[in-house]
């Protein structure tokens, strides 16, 4: 028999009297009698689950679905809207309107109701959109409804088990610190009390269809009247909440609607067709491209669950997909919809953040526009002054950053349909528009090590080695070593480490949303040396894959 600790044996029958909601009541009893029957895995989930708080940062709350503080529950979520509901009393935001939205994961209708139950109750505005919609949507809600915050329940791309609770400024931006701690301190004041001692009200408002249309209409505006409309594409949402949206907007562009994915177009929580439902891991748009190459398609256009990113395939004889098709990576969609806007003569600020492709500020230049670099993540992207197109590697866009100042999977989706029916009405296509981007500005080539682990003190430690001997040259070029950690007047600080030699960029830090370590690599060459174009991918692959070892090494992988 095994006999919980005194101490995590009162936080669980503490917690177990407070909790609302049967079924984590339920699941935190099955574990306790498993515990009491010696079973150790049960055990180590309830120390787990009652270790400590679940962090609210930058991403806001994050993490597996579950009874007790670090799990993502009601009596999470009920604590987290009381503390935002008293940080926005204390900075002078009382009585304005709160938008609060949520995707198709377990509980997430039930979370964002409990929001917004706290937040009527403290006095403000709460406005719940009542139906699984895109994150963007509420993102642009944020400034069409003149909110002065705003919350989606969303894990976006994580796996089934989680939940997540991400939390908007007015401005339609994430929150970035030093709100972040300032909202985790008010929380920490409200789960200090019972939870009996915050107050509920049902007084909040439903939204009606005009959010939604004006969304769809300003998607659709992005659109020229002139412009070609015919296109033979294949569609996936990854059983997400993006199909029904995109279906408003392409038919109010008028642009060919593509042909969806059957197994994968209506939301389910239980992502049942893949092992993780984000468009980056491999096989996860597999049935995609199965179907496009079943139907002769010209390309596949993705979104993430929560549709705020957005991946794109295209046929390659080459291509390691069903069919013979490839993914594009995350900077070659970047690069060519920023090339587009350039083309377009989009004036404005074109930012990147830190690790993603540098081509981004080649570009930028060779057009006359000023280009920025950000600390990883939208919450810092979305903020940049006079912002014109934003992206990040991790297949997120800002194609219209005056309506959504966030990463939008589904205006991505309009710009890259444009420039395709676009480019096929003049013969061409997006891969050999890619290619002409190479060619005059010389191939950028990159890649990922990327580790997931069980134990993050494995990352820590990585970083730990990193710092302690950084490599002095990597592919027999001097490095110059940047600890972001420091900050500088260009990055406010940041756990993560900058390798660069003439030739390479790389960017080490910890994912901010997954147990990961994240290594991102870029290798250039000079339009003379890209100008035989199948040649220059196969050299860089080459150098890619030795600068992964090598890179290996220096975490101390290998």
């Amino acid at each position: 028999m095994s006999t919980l600790p005194a101490a995590l044996s009162a936080d669980v029958d503490a917690w177990r009297g407070e909790d609302p909601d049967p079924a984590t009541v339920a699941a935190l009893d099955v574990l306790v009698a498993r515990a009491g029957e010696g079973d150790v895995a049960a055990v180590a989930e309830l120390a787990s689950a009652f270790a400590g708080p679940l962090e609210f940062g930058t991403a806001g709350l994050r993490g597996p679905l579950g009874p007790g503080p670090a799990r993502m529950n009601r009596v999470v979520v009920t604590r987290a809207a009381a503390g935002l509901a008293a940080w926005l009393h204390e900075v002078g935001r009382s009585g304005g309107t709160v938008l609060v939205g949520h995707d198709a994961r377990y509980n997430s209708d039930v979370f964002a109701r409990d929001t917004c139950e706290v937040l009527a109750a403290a006095g403000f505005d709460a406005v719940l959109v009542d139906r699984p919609t895109p994150t963007p949507v509420i993102a642009f809600g944020l400034r069409h409804l003149g909110c002065v915050a705003g919350v989606v329940v969303t894990a976006s791309h994580n796996p089934p088990q989680d939940n997540g609770y991400k939390v908007y400024l007015g401005d339609g931006s994430q929150i970035v610190p030093p709100v972040d701690a300032e909202m985790a301190a008010q929380i920490a004041r409200v789960s200090a009390s019972p939870l009996a001692d915050v107050a509920r009200s049902t007084a909040y408002r439903t939204a009606d269809e005009s959010l939604l249309a004006a969304y769809v209409a300003r998607a659709a505006s992005l659109v020229a009247a002139d412009a070609p409309r015919e296109l033979h594409w294949v569609y996936t949402p990854l059983h997400g909440v993006g199909a029904s949206v995109v279906d408003a907007v392409v038919g109010a562009i008028g642009i060919t609607p593509g042909q969806p994915v059957a197994q994968q177009v209506e939301p389910d929580p239980g992502f049942p067709t893949v092992a993780f439902p984000n468009p980056e891991e491999p096989g996860a748009i597999d049935l995609a491209l199965a179907l496009a190459a079943q139907q002769g398609a010209e390309l596949v256009v993705a979104n993430d669950p929560d549709a705020d990113r957005c991946a794109v395939a295209l046929p390659d004889a080459g291509g390691e997909g069903p069919g013979g098709w490839r993914m594009l990576r995350g900077d070659e969609l970047g690069a060519l919809l920023a090339e587009d806007a350039l083309r377009r003569r989009t004036s404005g600020v074109y930012a990147r953040s830190v690790v993603s492709s540098t081509l981004l500020d080649t570009l930028a230049a060779a057009a006359g526009q000023p280009s920025t670099t950000t600390l990883t993540g939208f919450k810092w992207i979305g903020r940049v002054p006079g912002l014109a197109f934003g992206y990040e590697e991790a297949l997120g866009y800002c194609c219209d950053p005056d309506a959504v100042a966030d990463k939008d999977g589904i205006t991505a989706l309009v710009r890259v349909l444009a420039l395709a029916a676009t480019l096929r009405a003049e013969g061409s296509s997006l891969g050999v528009r890619l290619d002409e981007i190479m060619l005059r500005h010389g191939l950028h080539a990159t890649d990922q090590l990327s580790v997931r682990v069980e134990d993050l003190s494995l990352i820590a430690r990585a970083m730990t080695t990193l710092r302690g001997a950084p490599p002095r040259r990597l592919l027999d070029e001097d490095v110059t070593v940047v600890d972001l950690a420091l900050g500088s007047e260009a990055l406010p600080a940041t756990d993560g480490v900058l390798l660069s030699t003439h030739s390479v960029q790389v960017v080490v830090r910890p994912s901010g949303t997954e147990p990961k370590l994240k290594c991102y690599l870029e290798l250039r060459l000079s339009p003379a040396e890209s100008a035989d174009l199948p040649a220059a991918r196969a050299r860089a692959a080459g150098l890619l894959a030795r600068l992964r070892e090598e890179m290996s090494v220096a975490l101390g992988l290998r």
